[in-house]
């Protein structure tokens, strides 16, 4: 018979995908891509910085944004378009 100390608990962290929120950088780059044709979001930052892999790729993970092209020029960089996930957590965003 299992006792409590044998049952997983979760981390005090742990979250499911849905119920993660966008940090302010991840917001601010998701906006972005409201006003560009077809969602497409930025490769660099408003001061001319590559935005941060980690970040971009926590997004693809959570369904905000998605793959939209490979960039001939530079394959190594991921041209990303804003996903109706992403718009609706925004929307979220500015609801609350």
């Amino acid at each position: 018979m299992p006792t409590k100390s044998d049952t997983p608990t979760p981390s005090k962290g742990a979250t499911s995908r849905r119920d993660k929120r966008p940090t302010k950088a991840q917001i601010s780059w998701l906006a972005r891509g409201l006003d560009e044709p077809g969602g497409k979001l930025p490769l660099f930052t408003t001061e001319g910085q590559r935005v941060n892999d980690r970040m971009v790729k926590s997004c693809l993970d959570h369904g905000w944004a998605e793959p939209w092209f490979e960039n001939p020029l530079k394959p190594n960089w991921l041209v990303c378009k804003i996903t109706d996930q992403g718009r609706a957590v925004l929307n979220r965003k500015s609801a609350i």
